[in-house]
């Protein structure tokens, strides 16, 4: 089993910035990829971004490509999400999860076994 807690969310205004944390425990091992999903009310959770345990490579959503950036801190087991320029179509609670290898495409949800409680994002115009 891995355990995930996302820390780091909160109310912000248009423009600003937040930087939300997953640190991870258990069989951290068997982790391939962390990925970060959001879901907003009255939406079906999507895709936002994702890193490579090993490695560290990145992909993201079109939506927040060039505001958003996922790392990670190996040592630490802990990926950040740090969000700039943040709108208020970015309100959500934002999820980390993390799945193994050979369990789907990193883009659905489905591929994903383990996943965080959530934090809520607010950006208010």
């Amino acid at each position: 089993q891995v355990q995930l807690v996302e820390s780091g969310g909160g109310l912000v205004q248009a423009g600003g910035s937040l930087r939300l944390s997953c640190a991870a425990s258990g069989r951290t091992f068997s982790i391939y990829v962390l990925g970060w999903f959001r879901q907003a009310p009255g939406k079906e959770r999507e895709f936002v971004a994702r890193i490579r345990w090993s490695g560290g490579n990145t992909y993201y959503a079109d939506s927040v490509k060039g505001r958003f950036t996922i790392s990670r801190d190996n040592a630490e087991n802990t990926v950040y999400l740090r969000m700039n320029s943040l709108k208020p179509e970015d309100t959500a609670v934002y999820y980390c999860a993390a799945r193994e290898a050979n369990s789907g495409s990193s883009y659905y949800t489905q591929s994903y076994a383990y996943w965080g409680q959530g934090t809520q994002v607010t950006v208010s115009s």
